[in-house]
C-alpha cells in the first residue's frame, strides 16, 4: 500500500486523496495507472505523491465517467488532445446509435411477446425492423400493385401508393411497433382482398370528374359529418330506427349528393335511389382491416390516426335501412295524445314501476333481463336516462351523455329523482302544449313515448327479478294503444328498437301485450 507523505511538501498520498474525493483507493490506483492522474512524484519508498490540482482532476474523470465516456477518450481530454465538448459530442452520438439499438430491440421484443410469436418468426421480424426506406416503401408498393391487379381505379391506386410507410430517423418504440404490425397485416389474404372490394366499387362509381382535388376535399368533409353526426345520435340515445333519425340522414343525404357529381348516373335528390347508393357505399366501406391499414400507416409515420368510423358506421347504416326513403309523417300518430291523460298515464306507471326499482337489491343488479345484453343495473340506468332525456327536452337543452353512468350508488333515489324533475319539467315548461323538432311534433306525444319506454322496461323489470308484471292496469290498455300508433309502422330491421312483435297468450295483461308487441317473449 502508498505510504503516507511525511516529507512536509503538501503533495497528497493516494490515502489522502480518498479521503478527500470520497472514491476508493483501488480506483485512484487504477486510474493512475493509465495515465488519467499521473503522480507528482513518489516518497524514497516508491509511493506516489500527487499535486494539489489532483482533486479536481479526479472530479473531471468521474462525471465524465458517470455520463458513460470511456477512459481513453478521458485520456484525451486531460492532455488536450480534444476538448471536452468533441468528446461529448462524439459519445452522445454513439449513445444515440446504442439507444436506437436498444429501441429497435425492445420494439420487435414487444411485438413478438404481443403476437404470441413462435421462434421461427424473429429473424423476420428483427429484419424487417432493419428495412430502409426504400425497402419499406417497396413492400407496400408490391402489396398494392398485387391488390389491385387489374382493377381500373387510377385515382384510388395512387391514394394508396401516396400512403407509404416514412419512418422518422429517430423512431419510437410505438413506430417501429406498428411498422412491424403493419408489415404482417399486408401479408393478410383478407386484406388484399378488402382493398380489392374498394377499388372495385371505386372503378364502378367514378366518372370523369373535373375537380378531383376539391372532390376529393368535399368527400372527407362528408365523411366527417357522417361520424360527427352519426356519434352525436348515438350518444343522445336516437335509435336507428326511430323517427327522431330520419332529419339526421335528410342532412347527410344533402350533404353527401354533391360529392357524386361526375360519377356514372349521380343521384341528384334525396330518394330511394340515392338512400340506396349511399348504404351501398357504406357497407362496403367498412372494412375493419382497411381502417386498421390506415390507423398503422399515421402510426408509423407520426400522423394523427384518423378518426374511428366504427360507431358511427354502424348507426348510420342501420338507419339507411331503417329509412330507405325520406321519411313522410303519419299525423295520424299525433292524435289521441290529450295532454291531462298523458301526464296522468306518466304518473302512474312511473309509481308502479317505482315500487319495482324500489324492491331491488344490490345483488339483483347484476341480474340479466329480457334487453338482450343489459343486466338490472343498465336496464334502471337506462330508465333513468329516459327521464333525463326527457327532461332536458322540455327545458330546451337535449342530453348527449346517452352512454354515461346516471344511477351511481344508488338507484331507487336516482330514479325516484329523475322522475320528479321530469314531471316539473313536463308541467312547468308547457311541453305537454307544445310541438318539438323539424316534424312539429306535439310534447303531449314525446312524453308519451316515454310512458310507454318507461311501462316496456318496468316489464322487464319485473320479469328479470321475478315480481308480478301486470303494472299500471288503469292506463296499460290507453299506453298500448299509444304504442300502435307511435311504433306500429317501426321496421323490425337488424339495428332497430324492436324485435319482431311476439305472440301473447289468450287473457295476457295490457302491459304483457305491449311487451309483445315490442319484440318481448311473454310466453
Amino acid at each position: 500500500m502508498d505510504g503516507m507523505n511525511e516529507d512536509g511538501t503538501g503533495l497528497l498520498t493516494i490515502g489522502e486523496l480518498a479521503g478527500l474525493t470520497g472514491l476508493p483507493v483501488k480506483t485512484i490506483r487504477s486510474w493512475s495507472d493509465q495515465d488519467l492522474l499521473p503522480p507528482a512524484a513518489r516518497t524514497p519508498a516508491g509511493y506516489r505523491l500527487y499535486g494539489p490540482d489532483a482533486p479536481a482532476r479526479l472530479e473531471i474523470v468521474r462525471s465524465l465517467r458517470a455520463l458513460g465516456i470511456g477512459l481513453a477518450a478521458i485520456r484525451s481530454v486531460l492532455h488536450r488532445e480534444c476538448t471536452v465538448a468533441e468528446t461529448a459530442a462524439q459519445w452522445a452520438d454513439a449513445l444515440d446509435a446504442q439507444i436506437r439499438t436498444l429501441r429497435l430491440q425492445s420494439a420487435v421484443l414487444r411485438s413478438v411477446a404481443a403476437r404470441g410469436s413462435a421462434a421461427e418468426e424473429l429473424p423476420y421480424m428483427t429484419e424487417l425492423a432493419r428495412l430502409s426506406a426504400r425497402e419499406r416503401r417497396l413492400i407496400i408498393t408490391d402489396f398494392v400493385e398485387d391488390a389491385l391487379d387489374g382493377v381500373d381505379a387510377p385515382a384510388y391506386r395512387s391514394g394508396l401508393l401516396a400512403a407509404t410507410p416514412e419512418l422518422p430517423d429517430d423512431p419510437t418504440p410505438e413506430q417501429i411497433g406498428a411498422w412491424l404490425e403493419l408489415a404482417a397485416l399486408v401479408r393478410e389474404p383478407e386484406l388484399r382482398a378488402a382493398l380489392r372490394r374498394l377499388a372495385e366499387h371505386s372503378a364502378r362509381t367514378a366518372g370523369a370528374v373535373g375537380e378531383p382535388d376539391a372532390q376529393e376535399q368535399a368527400a372527407i368533409g362528408v365523411a366527417e359529418l357522417m361520424r360527427v353526426r352519426g356519434e352525436e345520435a348515438v350518444a343522445a340515445g336516437i335509435a336507428p330506427d326511430s323517427p327522431a333519425a330520419e332529419p339526421v340522414i335528410a342532412e347527410l343525404v344533402a350533404a353527401w349528393l354533391p360529392t357524386q357529381t361526375g360519377t356514372a348516373d349521380p343521384p341528384t335528390e334525396d330518394g330511394p335511389a340515392a338512400r340506396a347508393r349511399l348504404l351501398e357505399q357504406l357497407e362496403t366501406a367498412a372494412e375493419p382491416l382497411v381502417e386498421r391499414y390506415w390507423q398503422l400507416l399515421c402510426a408509423v409515420t407520426g400522423r394523427p390516426a384518423p378518426p374511428r368510423w366504427d360507431t358511427a358506421g354502424t348507426w348510420t347504416t342501420a338507419a339507411l335501412r331503417a329509412h330507405p326513403g325520406p321519411y313522410e309523417l303519419d299525423r295520424s300518430a299525433f292524435d289521441g295524445t290529450d295532454p291531462d291523460r298523458v301526464l296522468r298515464a306518466y304518473e302512474e306507471v312511473t309509481r308502479d314501476v317505482a315500487a319495482l326499482v324500489a324492491a331491488v337489491r344490490p345483488e339483483d343488479l347484476a341480474l340479466p333481463t329480457p334487453c338482450a345484453g343489459w343486466t338490472v343495473r343498465q336496464l334502471l340506468d337506462h330508465m333513468v336516462w329516459e327521464n333525463l332525456m326527457a327532461t332536458s327536452i322540455a327545458e330546451g337543452t337535449p342530453r348527449a351523455d346517452h352512454t354515461a353512468d346516471h344511477l351511481g350508488d344508488d338507484h331507487r333515489t336516482a330514479f325516484a329523482d329523475s322522475v320528479r324533475a321530469a314531471h316539473t319539467a313536463f308541467i312547468g315548461s308547457g311541453m305537454l302544449h307544445r310541438t318539438y323538432g323539424p316534424y312539429e311534433a306535439p310534447g303531449a306525444m314525446i312524453v308519451q313515448q316515454v310512458v310507454v319506454e318507461l311501462l316496456a322496461h318496468g316489464w322487464d323489470l319485473a320479469r328479470a327479478t321475478g315480481a308480478p308484471t301486470a303494472l299500471a292496469p288503469e292506463t296499460a290498455e290507453e299506453t298500448l294503444a299509444a304504442a300502435y300508433r307511435i311504433y306500429g309502422a317501426a321496421p323490425r330491421t337488424e339495428g332497430s328498437s324492436f324485435a319482431p312483435e311476439c305472440p301473447a297468450p289468450r287473457g295476457a295483461s295490457a302491459t304483457d301485450r305491449l311487451a309483445a308487441f315490442l319484440g318481448r317473449d311473454v310466453a
